[in-house]
Parts: C-alpha cells; structure tokens; sequence
C-alpha cells in the first residue's frame, strides 16, 4: 500500500509486534541495526521500522496504522525540530493528547536532539568518527569539506554531521555504521527507549 508516497508493506506491518515510525532512512537504518544487536526481532512478529519519508507524513501514516486503521502498536523517533509537528498529530491521530514531551513519552514517541545523526555522532566519539569515515575511505574527502569557508567555525561533530548528508545514501551507510560501532551501554536515550517501548 502507498501512504504518502511510501510504499508499506501492510501485511508485515499488521503481524508486526511493534511498529517504529522515523523520519527517514538513516533513522530506519541505526535502529534497524540496533535492534539486532541486542537481538530484537525484526520484522513479521517483531519490530517493524517504516521510514515515512519526513516527519510531515505522520497524519497520513497514523491514519492507516494507527486506531483508526489497522490498530497496530505504534511508536516513534522524530527530530526535536519535529517535535511539535508530531505532538499535533498524535493528537488529530486518537493517540492521545500528546501536549508535552512525557505525554509523547508516554505514547512511546521519543525526540532525538538535535536529530539522529547528532546523537550517534555524540556517543560514539568524534575521534572514533573519524576512524570509522578513515576506514570507509572517506577521510581524504572529509578533510577537505573541513577546508571549505562554510565549515570552518564549525565544530568537529557539527562537521561530521554536515559531512554525512552530502552524498545521496551517506547518512544512511554512516547510521548503519555508527550504530554498529556503538558500545550498547551507551546508547542515545530515544534510540533505547523506542526500541525497549513496549
């Protein structure tokens, strides 16, 4: 089925044991990794992930999935920029009112601050970054993004950050591989409690 230009996959999603809504694809793909690694199941009779393609498809996906659809058990990740946008819909959506962030909580949406990227970058360590962007053979590039005018009053993790969404699919294979190389003690709270939400 289509919502909102994404394709979903409804006969997955309805024998799913929890459904995560995320902006994007980077988010699907750190949680994705993350519940593998501490051995959640994925998908049929698991967690199921669905990338909306943008916080601003919420309405359009809690429509289909949520109480007034197929009723599935829903939970998800936004950017603290989306935060708002996504408490007005859960509220239009009969979740609930969803009026402040321990409500969204309680609902088991989570806010990443600033976004996904910046909490990964912050707890796997900007050195360790970089180790991970020298090993994909990407540092020569990242040195020179950090030349340019723009980047320089820039700090590391703001450059990191930037670096990952400058090619088509980068943010994505860096969430992959930022949420491999984090230590599982020490994962971003809203990572941890949408995936431990029951």
């Amino acid at each position: 089925m289509d919502v909102a230009g994404v394709s979903v996959d409804l006969a997955s999603v309805s024998t799913a044991q929890k459904v995560i809504l995320v902006e994007g694809r980077s988010d699907q793909a750190a949680l994705e990794t993350l519940a593998g690694r501490r051995g959640q199941v994925l998908g049929s009779g698991g967690i199921q992930v669905v990338a909306m393609g943008g916080a601003t498809s919420i309405g359009h996906f809690l429509d289909v999935l949520g109480p007034r659809g197929i009723n599935a058990k829903l939970a998800g990740l936004c950017d603290v920029g989306q935060e708002g946008h996504v408490r007005g819909a859960l509220a239009r959506g009969g979740l609930g009112p969803g009026t402040s962030r321990a409500s969204m909580e309680a609902l088991g949406f989570y806010v990443c601050v600033d976004d996904l990227e910046d909490e990964l970058i912050r707890a796997v360590g900007t050195v360790a970054v970089e180790q991970i962007i020298q090993a994909q053979g990407d540092l020569r590039s990242f040195r020179i993004f950090q030349r340019q005018p723009a980047q320089q009053r820039q700090s590391a993790g703001e450059q990191l950050h930037r670096f990952m969404g400058t090619r088509s699919g980068r943010k994505s294979q860096y969430a992959r591989l930022l949420a491999q190389a984090l230590d599982l003690a020490q994962i971003p709270r809203p990572l941890d409690r949408v995936l431990a939400h029951a």
